[in-house]
């Protein structure tokens, strides 16, 4: 047992894994560390074959033939808050390249196990790779310590090997969320490395709308109706004026128990109507002659 999350990651050494270099033979290291699985190459990360591939997204970026290759058109909306009762997680379900549609029903909160919480935006590939990269390691910790992995250590990990493929071409703006011993807590990690603790988080093409309703809306004494209702609003909103944001609204909410699946999908035309309803519009033209406008 460690004193300290420090000791654990230090024992592990935690910055540097051994098992991700640049060199394809060291992928024998990671399957040693892992138990072994009939899937276990869907958990290799493969590199671009060629050389400097730390250089590959900039490379492309460079050259003209090839710059479009490297322009990631993506759109979502996501986002997580912390409030007195717990935290508030709500995403979208639209996946986009750029113009082109092509899902409505993602599942972009992805439930590392049973306390911990991540959410999916930029490269659906990268975070869903990542994240279950994730859960393997923080069951290890359980069966190796007989206790959860601490938020911030579990965040922690995951901001340490992506940063190691910066440049290499991911694209990740995740969160992970949980509650341990300390309380509530909610980070930001994206494909640059960069790790973030805050209290409101949104991510995605449709974040700025999604901020103009929490920051109008927030407050840490909220209930849990009051919150369940915020993350709805918010993501709606966001849905209604991002094209790149849409489908269905998913609403989890994580207590010191674990977490809690609220809304498994709400169609955000129904949210829509029901929004027109209540102030009388009714979208069939005659709003103005009916003095409503």
């Amino acid at each position: 047992m460690y004193s300290t999350n420090d000791d654990f990651l230090d024992d592990l050494d935690f910055g540097l894994p051994s098992s991700f270099q640049e060199s394809n033979d060291d992928f024998e290291g990671m399957c040693q560390e892992l138990p072994t699985s009939d899937n276990m190459c869907d958990l290799i990360f493969r590199l671009a074959p060629v050389e400097g591939n730390e250089k590959f997204v900039s490379n492309l970026k460079n050259d003209t033939m090839t710059k479009k290759l490297a322009d990631f058109k993506k759109g979502t909306t996501t986002l997580g808050f912390v409030y007195k009762e717990g935290i508030l997680i709500a995403v979208d379900s639209r996946a986009s390249m750029g113009s082109y549609i092509s899902s409505q029903k993602v599942r972009k909160v992805i439930e590392i196990n049973d306390y911990l919480l991540g959410t999916m935006a930029g490269g659906a590939a990268d975070c869903s790779f990542w994240e279950r990269r994730l859960a393997m390691w923080c069951k290890l910790y359980e069966l190796r310590n007989g206790e959860r992995v601490p938020v911030s250590a579990a965040s922690q990990f995951l901001a340490n090997m992506v940063c190691q493929y910066r440049g290499r071409g991911l694209s990740m703006g995740t969160m992970v969320t949980g509650w341990d011993k300390s309380g509530q807590g909610l980070y930001y990690i994206d494909d640059d490395g960069t790790r973030l603790q805050g209290q409101i988080f949104s991510v995605g093409s449709g974040s700025t709308y999604a901020y103009g309703v929490l920051d109008s809306k927030y407050k840490w004494d909220m209930t849990k109706e009051e919150a369940i209702a915020l993350g709805r609003e918010a993501i709606y909103h966001a849905t209604h004026r991002d094209a790149g944001s849409g489908g269905v609204v998913r609403v989890y909410n994580v207590v010191k128990g674990g977490w809690q699946k609220i809304i498994d999908g709400e169609d955000v035309n129904k949210i829509h109507y029901e929004n027109l309803n209540a102030k009388g519009l009714r979208g069939d033209g005659n709003e103005t002659n009916q003095g409503v406008l």
